[in-house]
């Protein structure tokens, strides 16, 4: 049994302003950091023994897995195949840029979201199939994957076995945990925030005073 905590990478500017990232290496904000550091606290008091630690290459989910390998004593494995879907042409544009410039792409899109690739990028199959190479790669175990949105939805679509666009109804908050047995794909948890609930509430009394 593959017992994964899928951790999204903790908050950028760019997840702030709502900018397609994809494979730039765009960092973390303070507002990230401080996600990633309560994310590592969480798990440290929670002593659970994990078998692993891998990341995305990527600066912001390397960032994010840095202070788990320090809290857990863990190494940190970084591979391209835990990488967000690759966004082509898209990488750096807002929402309305994007519809702006690549209106034929949205339509179909809209038409076959998992399908169709992002101009000059991947598709939402394409990212499933990466990610099935790394799982089936990966030791039986308790492992976390410190990743991207894209990947943890597409894990939700296999281990659901999810028809046409129901993958995209998930919120995946920035540090949320997901859980995923594989290959018995029972999912045990979704989106888990409650380490920044917590901050949050500490930031709202703080602010009182």
């Amino acid at each position: 049994m593959k017992e994964l905590w899928l951790v999204r990478h903790g908050e950028t500017e760019w997840n702030a302003q709502r900018r397609y990232q994809g494979h730039l290496d765009v960092p973390l904000s303070p507002v990230g950091i401080g996600q990633a550091f309560r994310l590592a606290q969480r798990l440290a008091k929670s002593r659970l023994a994990f078998d692993g630690l891998y990341a995305s290459d990527l600066r912001r989910a390397r960032e994010t897995a840095e202070p788990l390998a320090t809290v857990l004593g863990l190494p940190l494995h970084t591979t391209p195949l835990l990488r967000e879907i690759d966004v082509g042409a898209l990488a750096g544009l807002s929402r309305e840029e994007a519809e702006a410039r690549y209106p034929e792409f949205l339509q179909n899109a809209l038409k076959d979201p998992w399908n169709t690739p992002r101009p000059g990028g991947e598709s939402m199959a394409d990212l499933a199939r990466r990610l099935q190479t790394f799982l089936d790669r990966l030791p039986t175990g308790r492992h976390l994957l410190v990743t991207h949105g894209g990947i943890i939805r597409a894990a939700l679509k296999l281990a659901l076995e999810l028809e046409r666009e129901a993958w995209r109804r998930f919120h995946i908050p920035n540090t949320s945990i997901t859980r995923i047995l594989f290959p018995e794909r029972e999912v045990l948890t979704v989106s888990d925030v409650a380490h920044l609930e917590t901050w949050t509430d500490w930031l709202s009394d703080e602010s009182l005073k």
